[in-house]
């Protein structure tokens, strides 16, 4: 490619690139053409309740279950509603809205609408019952109870008025809940602060947003309804709903809340699960508040409705969800600062032949129980060379030697999978990878004043502990409470990642449960349950860890002080620590240092803990986490698949947290040894693991595999010549690769560090830069190859064996053998043949 004076000189270059990117692969991958080859513009040319089971005798359309949702209706007060629908649950798992199709038989105590029942006589006392119906032959009934509280239910801010503010949007971030309001008018983001709301609605402004004698005509409600110019325009109508509950609580004086009144506690939403055809009828939500007097609360004109997935299924502004298209999506219900959704699989309208699949194990199962669900059929297994490689990548981050693919693909053992995956995983090298993901967890990184020394030693001990077989959850309970000098007790370190409580709490978070508890600094989650009490509990297990600085200016104690708390910034009280998702810490777990309390709560007492590592693990070799990113777990994005993720958190829990025999379990199954080519029945699929994810080699594992095939190595800080991109202790290594191509910087434990999307700089840093140039004249392969007696055809095969795993195809080969041909300079032309495979999407990708 270069003449011995450096000048480039590119026809045979471009000829072999050319040709190269024309020809099929013998297991062809379709490779997403992106931004990585835009410098290639020649080269990418080419390249209740359970109502009564009732089975009919009709197959897959026969009934298996009838559902009715809520199991029970209350009433606290005469003026109350409560939506309900009837699902049909069928052989077939499809589930059918039956709701409108009921015969209801006469009721004196509700009246019966469409979908939702009144009562028929508000000042009607306390009483319960069943209201009965049929739906073809088969008895419904839904019991009720009514409370008899009254004819008319008090409007409450916080119930009533509140809700109202979140359902049109007016405090939402991009208009009065943002920071700083909107037009000089601030509310809490989706009504955190209720009091605080309150005061600024009624008080701020001495009277001038509400006035009680006019309360149709006060700058508030002008506001809302737009006769007044506003920003936001008109969220509210004259004479809707929202409107008449506003105008109607300004005309009743506006009143305060009472201390007595019962408070939300939770919401539930209805129906828990829909399959359904595309295209089929809207299927209505239903949301019920508990509160904090017993009672439950029909709020579904109240709630806020999100789909994560309008391409499989949107949902109005009411709650009616509508199938669009094959695939999973799950529809999100926010109420007060609770939220809840449910799970929608939404079929193709293609008649399902049926699933032909034997699991190889348990994670098959579970796959596959998904995949019939989704009416989808897997791709077929890759072939052995593509698993061979594929396996060495993602367990070693190696290639296959040339003469270990021989030796794979001649065997006709028919365990020879599973024995190299025994082999991979057992081995130091798939430690090292693990040990890079730790890394990476714990960020470790020079940082706040960690020195060379220390975060060498800090390094040392993750690598020490690994090595010696200490598995993740005992590794966590000794960093989680670590005290001492950072020299001498180098788990210590941790703590000089980050230095305040909030941002310590916001990382352990993260990294080990797989949450991201950030938002809920400053109000709650907008799409998750966590508020700003569980964030500020969770904070003050590390708000009594202390700093000492020794002697040594690089070496640092941490101890614990054994006094200090935090103060909630809303409620301005002291927060007691509590367990994220559970509950308040009991004196006796706080009887010492905070930390150990929440390392064994964590570790022990906490099964988020065994999905989130078992998570980390999947996506590691599938591309793509159950829940994904990894790092996000919250209610609005559920995993794909909830019962494998328990199902590998479970088996996580059972190998003691040895995650070297769940990387065995996952490896083994068939749905990590699926081919990347989809077919008809799951090319739309991109969450279920329906087919084999392609994916760009991270970079330090590519850096290495160029090392590996060209023979050459690179000078890596904190390690010796020949020492692998994988072992690099510090995530803030200055190297131009690495960082080029998306190396994590390890600044915090989120997994969108780590950086595989192509881009136009890493296409030219491979077309130009010493790392394929310099590595293909100074490595010695082709010299070697030379060397050793080979023909200039076969040495252009073992090229190819090095790297793609795989021989060249008759096309490609006979390509090869006729520019060699005629070649003046097969050495040189050789090393351009290399070039360019080191250039192509086939090396590049692990698929």
């Amino acid at each position: 490619m270069y003449s011995e004076a450096g000048a480039y000189s590119p026809p045979l270059t471009i000829l072999f690139i050319w040709n190269f990117y024309n020809l099929p692969l013998v297991e062809p991958v379709k490779m997403y053409h992106s931004n990585l080859l835009l410098g290639l513009v020649l080269l990418t040319t080419a390249s209740s309740a359970l109502a009564n089971d009732r089975v009919a005798n009709n197959g897959a359309n026969a009934v298996r279950s009838i559902r009715v949702f809520p199991e029970i209706a209350y009433f606290g007060y005469g003026d109350d509603t409560q939506r309900f629908g009837v699902q049909v649950i069928r052989l077939d798992g499809s589930t059918q809205n039956v709701t409108s199709e009921i015969q209801w038989s006469a009721n004196t105590d509700l009246e019966i609408h469409s979908d939702y029942l009144t009562v028929a006589k508000p000042e009607t006392e306390k009483t319960s019952g069943v209201l009965r119906g049929e739906w073809q032959g088969t008895e419904i009934k839904i019991p009720y109870e009514i409370l008899g509280r009254g004819s008319e239910r008090d409007l409450m801010f916080r119930n009533d008025i509140l809700p109202l503010l979140t359902k049109t949007g007016c405090n939402s971030g991009k208009c009065h809940g943002s920071a700083s309001g909107k037009d000089g008018f601030r509310l809490s983001l989706y009504g955190f602060d209720p009091e605080g709301d309150y005061f600024r609605i009624t008080r701020e402004l001495g009277g001038r947003r509400i006035n009680l004698s006019q309360p149709d005509n006060c700058l508030f409600v002008n506001k809302a309804t737009g006769e007044v110019p506003h920003t936001g325009g008109g969220p509210m109508q004259i004479g809707d709903d929202n409107y008449t509950k506003l105008v109607r609580w300004i005309s009743r004086g506006a009143a305060s809340d009472p201390k007595s009144m019962p408070l939300p506690i939770g919401i539930e939403v209805f129906p828990k699960r829909l399959v359904l055809q595309s295209g089929s009828e809207p299927q209505n939500m239903i949301v019920t508040a508990r509160y904090s007097d017993g009672s439950t609360r029909d709020v579904t004109d109240a709630a806020v409705f999100l789909s994560n997935n309008e391409a499989a299924a949107g949902v109005s502004e009411t709650g009616a969800i509508k199938p669009l298209g094959p695939g999973s999506a799950f529809v999100l219900a926010r109420f007060d600062q609770f939220t809840s959704g449910t799970d929608i699989v939404v079929r193709s309208l293609k008649p399902y032949p049926g699933l032909d699949f034997q699991p190889a194990n348990y994670i098959d199962e579970h796959a596959g129980a998904r995949w019939q669900d989704l009416h989808v059929l897997p791709s077929e297994l890759c072939s052995d060379q593509v698993f061979l490689r594929r396996v060495y990548l993602d367990t070693i981050g190696k290639l296959p030697a040339a003469e270990e693919l021989r030796a794979f693909v001649e065997d006709t053992s028919p365990d020879k999978r599973s024995a190299t995956i025994e082999k991979l995983v057992g081995s130091s090298d798939f430690l090292d990878m693990w040990i890079m993901q730790l890394g990476e967890l714990l960020q470790i990184r020079r940082a706040n004043g960690l020195s060379s020394k220390g975060l060498s030693l800090y390094d040392g001990w993750l690598r020490e502990q690994v090595h010696a077989g200490v598995s993740v959850d005992k590794l966590i309970r000794q960093l989680i409470p670590a005290s001492g000098s950072t020299f001498e007790n180098p788990a210590t370190s941790y703590y000089q990642t980050e230095t305040t409580p909030q941002l310590l709490a916001e990382n352990i978070a993260q990294a080990f449960l797989g949450t991201r508890i950030q938002c809920a600094q400053c109000h709650n989650h907008p799409f998750d349950r966590w508020t700003m009490d569980d964030y500020y509990g969770f904070a003050a297990f590390v708000s009594q860890v202390g700093y000492k600085q020794a002697k040594d200016p690089r070496e640092v104690t941490v101890y614990d002080l054994g006094d200090g708390s935090l103060e909630h910034p809303v409620a301005g009280r002291v927060v007691k620590p509590k367990f994220l998702g559970g509950e308040l810490a009991s004196d006796e777990e706080l009887d010492g240092d905070y930390r150990a309390a929440l390392a064994q709560w964590l570790t022990k007492n906490n099964d988020a803990f065994a999905r989130n590592i078992s998570n980390v693990l999947w996506a590691h070799f599938m591309g793509k986490g159950i829940v994904n990113p990894v790092d996000d777990v919250r209610v609005s994005n559920p995993p794909s698949n909830p019962e494998l993720l328990d199902a590998l958190g479970a088996k996580l829990m059972e190998y003691d947290f040895d995650v070297r025999k769940l990387a065995i379990d996952i490896c083994n199954a068939k749905t990590y040894q699926l081919s990347t080519q989809k077919t008809d029945w799951n090319k739309w699929d991109d969450r279920n693991f329906s087919h084999a994810n392609i994916r760009r080699l991270r970079a330090e594992v590519l850096l290495d595999c160029i090392n590996q095939v060209t023979r050459s190595s690179d000078t890596l800080a904190g390690l010796p010549l020949g020492g692998r991109a994988i072992q690099i202790p510090d995530g803030r290594t200055n190297n131009y690769f690495l960082t080029t191509f998306g190396r994590s910087d390890r600044d915090t434990p989120c997994s969108c560090e780590v950086s595989t999307a192509p881009t136009l700089s890493q296409a030219l840093h491979l077309l130009n830069g010493e790392n394929t140039t310099r590595k293909i004249a100074d490595g010695g392969t082709i010299a070697s190859l030379l060397d050793s007696g080979k023909a200039n055809s076969e040495v252009a095969r073992e090229l190819y064996r090095l790297c793609f795993s795989r021989q060249p195809t008759d096309q490609e080969e006979a390509t090869i053998k006729a520019r060699l041909s005629t070649s003046q300079d097969p050495k040189s032309d050789l090393e351009d043949l290399f070039w360019a495979l080191l250039n192509s999407n086939e090396f590049l990708f692990n698929h």
